[in-house]
């Protein structure tokens, strides 16, 4: 009797867990540019689709954004709404684009965990973009962006 009891507490704790991960990633409100899956597949490669609709990641030093320090701005992918400023931008040695400050308001937070860090979009199309650690700089924001280059366009400033 004690085991049936057991197997149900334990059953009972896995399940409530497993549904509470997953309602922190759902969206209140619709974003302001919103497109069928086919739609957003017809306009993004499989890579950039499985990075900004799928949730994935790329593989790291794969991106040539990576290592990328000229002037400009990085856009969103899906949708060009400006994201990161390049004089945010800093090496971060993990392989990944890596900025310590996101132009405020077009980014959107989400769910996370320290070891994962908080999961960060568009908040214009709602495309993931990568996490957000708390291990950055300490001069300037002690933020790590750490964003999937294949998430983003760079838009060179014009001199």
């Amino acid at each position: 009797m004690k085991k049936i009891i057991l197997l149900f507490i334990t059953v009972g704790l896995i399940s409530c867990n497993g549904n509470a991960q997953k309602e922190t990633k759902k969206q209140s409100k619709p974003y302001k540019v919103t497109k069928t899956e086919a739609e957003w597949k017809s306009q993004l490669s499989a890579l950039e689709y499985h990075v900004l609709r799928a949730e994935g990641t790329e593989r790291a030093f794969t991106s040539p954004l990576n290592e990328n320090y000229k002037k400009g701005v990085y856009v969103c992918k899906a949708c060009n709404t400006p994201l990161f400023k390049s004089e945010n931008k800093f090496d971060s040695g993990t392989g990944w684009p890596s900025f310590d400050e996101e132009i405020k308001g077009n980014v959107a937070f989400s769910g996370g965990s320290e070891y994962y860090g908080i999961e960060e979009h568009c908040a214009t199309c709602g495309g993931h973009l990568g996490h957000v650690f708390n291990d950055g700089p300490k001069n300037t924001t002690g933020k790590r962006h750490c964003i999937n280059g294949v998430a983003l366009k760079f838009i060179a400033k014009n001199d």
